[in-house]
C-alpha cells in the first residue's frame, strides 16, 4: 500500500508531502489545477521515462519519493533480496531525482537502481487505469492482452510467442537449405577434394619443424662428425689435451694442499671439472657414432619439404599451418553437411512446431475458460451502467494459419441494445458506450488484481447521472479490498470516497503552484457543491452536496 508521496520542484509543484490511507480516496479540482501531477509523479517513480521539461521552472532538479508498505507482498520482498535492494522489513522506499537536462538517478531503498528495476517493482505495487483506456479497447492486440491477463496466461502467451519464433526460424532454415542445395553441393565437392588432397599427405603434428631439423642435421653430417672429433681430440686424445693438463694441475696442487689446507676446496672443484669433462667426451663420442651420412634420407626429406611447400603455396598458407587448414576445412564440411541434411532440418522444424502447438493449445484452453467467465462478468457490470439488455461476448475464432499469438483470434462482441445481434465492438459501440464498457472491464479485472493499489484517472469521462453513482459505488466496493485512488470530475463519484483531496492552483509572486489538501466534511460539501453548481454556489447546491455525501458514507 502507498503510504506517502513526496514531490519537490516538479512541473508546477514546489513542494508536497502527501500521506495516504486505505480505502477509496478521490482527488478533485478545477480543470488545469494539476490533478494528474500526482499520477505523473507516481508513474515516474514506477519506471516511466523522464525529461527536463518536468523540472519546475527556475529549479535545477525535481525530487520524487514514495514510501510503501509491502508486508503483504512476500514475492516482492524476495525479489528485492535477490537483487540486493532490501530495506527495512515490510517497507519500500522509491526515490528519483531528475535534473533540468533530463538526466535522472533512481534509488530503491537507498540503493542505485535502473528504470527496468523500477518497472519490475511497480508491477508488484500499482495498477494504473488511464482515462483513455477505452480508445485502445477496440484494438485486437489490446483485447487479446486483456483476456490473457484475466486468464493469468501472460507468461504462457510469451512462451507461445517464443515457440512461434523458434518454429519460424527452423522453417526458414529448412527452406533456405532446400533453395541453396545446389550451391551447397558444389561447395561440399570443393571442400571434399581439398580435404582429400591434404589427407593424402598424412600430415603429422609439428611435422614442418621436425622436417627442418632433420634436414639441417643430414645436410651437415660431415661437418658435425668432423667438428665433434676435433672436440674429442682436444679434450682427451691429442698431445697436451685438456684432461692430461688438468691431471697435472691436480697432482701438483694435491702436493701443496698438504702444506695449506685452504687449497682443498679448489682441488674439489677441479675434481668436479675433471668428471664433467670426461662426461662431455663420452657424450661427444656417442653423438659422433650416431651421425650418419645418409644421402638417401636427405633426398627423401628434401622431397617431403618440397611437397609441403608447394601445397602451402597453392592454398596460400605457411607450411606449418597446413594441419590447421585441414581441420578448418573439415569443420566447414561438417557444417555444410549438417545444414544440407534436409531430413534433420525437417525433423527440427517438426519438433518446434509440436512444441508451439502444445503451448498454443494450452493457451487456447485458458482463453476459452477465461472468455466465458469474463464475458459474463462484463455483461453483468454493463447492466448496472445504464446498458440494460446489452450483451457482451468474447469470440475465439480458429485461424487457418497459426500466428505468434496462438491458434485463434480474439474479438470482443457487443449488442448495445436488447434484440440486436452481437457485432464487433469497434463497429457498433458509441463513444459513451465504449467508455462504459471499458469501465466495466477495468472494474472486473481490478477485482482480481494482485497489486494492493489501484489508480483510476478520470475513467468516468463520458458518463453522468445515475451511472456516475453506480461507478462511485463500484469504486468504493473496490476500496474495501484494495487501496483505490481516483481522479474524477463527477460529484457522484467524489461523494463515495472514504477520503477526499482537493487539488488547487495558486499564483503567488507571479509564480503558479499546485497544492493538494485533504478535505474535512464541511470542505467536502463545498467542493461537491462547486462540482455540482459551477462558479456560483447556492444553498440549494450545498444542500444537494450534503445529501449526496450523507447517502454515500
Amino acid at each position: 500500500m502507498l503510504l506517502t508521496l513526496s514531490i519537490r520542484d516538479f512541473v508546477i509543484v514546489d513542494a508536497l508531502q502527501l500521506e495516504f490511507g486505505p480505502g477509496f480516496t478521490v482527488l478533485t479540482g478545477e480543470t488545469g489545477a494539476g490533478k494528474s501531477i500526482l499520477l505523473d509523479a507516481l508513474s515516474l517513480l514506477l519506471g516511466d521515462r523522464a525529461d527536463g521539461s518536468l523540472v519546475r521552472e527556475g529549479a535545477d532538479r525535481a525530487e520524487l519519493a514514495a514510501h510503501f508498505d509491502i508486508a503483504t507482498l512476500p514475492d516482492l520482498a524476495a525479489w528485492l533480496a535477490d537483487n540486493a535492494l532490501s530495506g527495512d522489513d515490510g517497507e519500500l522506499l522509491l526515490r528519483r531525482v531528475i535534473d533540468k537536462n533530463g538526466r535522472s538517478r533512481n534509488f530503491i531503498n537507498g540503493e542505485s537502481a535502473t528504470l527496468g528495476q523500477l518497472k519490475t517493482v511497480g508491477d508488484y505495487l500499482v495498477d494504473i487505469h488511464g482515462q483513455h483506456a477505452h480508445q485502445s479497447l477496440v484494438k485486437a492486440d489490446t483485447q487479446r492482452e486483456l483476456l490473457d491477463a484475466y486468464a493469468g496466461a501472460q507468461a504462457l502467451a510469451r512462451d507461445v510467442r517464443a515457440a512461434w519464433a523458434d518454429w519460424q526460424q527452423a522453417r526458414r532454415a529448412r527452406e533456405d537449405a532446400e533453395k541453396s542445395s545446389r550451391e551447397s553441393e558444389v561447395e561440399r565437392e570443393r571442400l571434399t577434394w581439398q580435404i582429400n588432397e591434404l589427407a593424402e599427405l598424412e600430415l603429422q603434428p609439428d611435422e614442418w619443424n621436425a622436417l627442418n631439423q632433420t634436414h639441417s642435421r643430414l645436410a651437415n653430417a660431415v661437418e658435425l662428425v668432423q667438428t665433434t672429433q676435433l672436440a674429442v681430440d682436444a679434450l682427451s686424445e691429442m698431445d697436451g689435451n685438456c684432461l692430461s693438463v688438468l691431471a697435472q694441475v691436480q697432482g701438483r696442487l694435491g702436493k701443496l694442499a698438504g702444506l695449506d689446507p685452504r687449497l682443498a676446496d679448489t682441488l674439489a672443484l677441479l675434481d668436479s671439472v675433471d668428471a664433467e669433462l670426461r662426461e662431455v667426451v663420452y657424450s661427444l663420442r656417442d653423438y659422433a657414432g650416431g651421425v650418419d651420412e645418409d644421402p638417401q634420407s636427405l633426398v627423401e626429406v628434401e622431397a617431403r619439404i618440397d611437397t609441403l611447400m608447394r601445397m602451402a603455396r597453392k592454398y596460400r598458407v605457411q607450411p606449418a599451418d597446413l594441419p590447421e587448414k585441414l581441420d578448418d576445412w573439415q569443420r566447414q564440411l561438417a557444417a555444410l553437411e549438417a545444414s544440407a541434411d534436409l531430413d534433420a532440418l525437417a525433423r527440427a522444424e517438426a519438433s518446434h512446431l509440436a512444441r508451439f502447438r502444445s503451448l498454443a493449445e494450452a493457451l487456447s484452453g485458458k482463453r476459452r475458460q477465461a472468455a466465458s467467465e469474463l464475458s459474463a462478468r462484463i455483461a453483468e457490470q454493463m447492466q448496472s451502467l445504464a446498458m440494460g439488455g446489452a450483451r457482451f461476448a468474447i469470440e475465439l475464432a480458429p485461424q487457418s494459419d497459426p500466428s505468434a499469438n496462438g491458434l485463434e483470434s480474439v474479438e470482443y462482441l457487443v449488442a448495445a441494445n436488447a434484440g440486436t445481434s452481437l457485432r464487433p465492438l469497434a463497429k457498433v459501440a458509441s463513444g459513451g458506450e465504449l467508455s462504459r464498457i471499458s469501465l466495466a472491464l477495468q472494474v472486473v479485472t481490478s477485482q482480481i488484481a494482485s497489486v494492493p493499489t489501484l489508480i483510476f484517472d478520470e475513467v468516468d469521462v463520458g458518463i453522468g447521472g445515475r451511472v456516475a453513482e453506480v461507478v462511485g459505488r463500484l469504486l468504493k466496493q473496490l476500496g474495501q479490498r484494495y487501496q483505490v485512488l481516483c481522479i474524477t470530475h463527477l460529484p457522484q463519484v467524489a461523494s463515495c470516497g472514504d477520503a477526499h483531496w482537493q487539488v488547487e492552483k495558486r499564483s503567488e509572486a507571479g509564480r503558479v503552484s499546485s497544492r493538494i489538501r485533504p478535505l474535512d466534511e464541511h470542505a467536502r460539501v463545498e467542493e461537491l457543491a462547486r462540482m455540482l453548481g459551477g462558479a456560483e454556489i447556492t444553498d440549494t447546491t450545498r444542500q444537494h452536496a450534503a445529501e449526496m455525501l450523507t447517502a454515500n458514507t
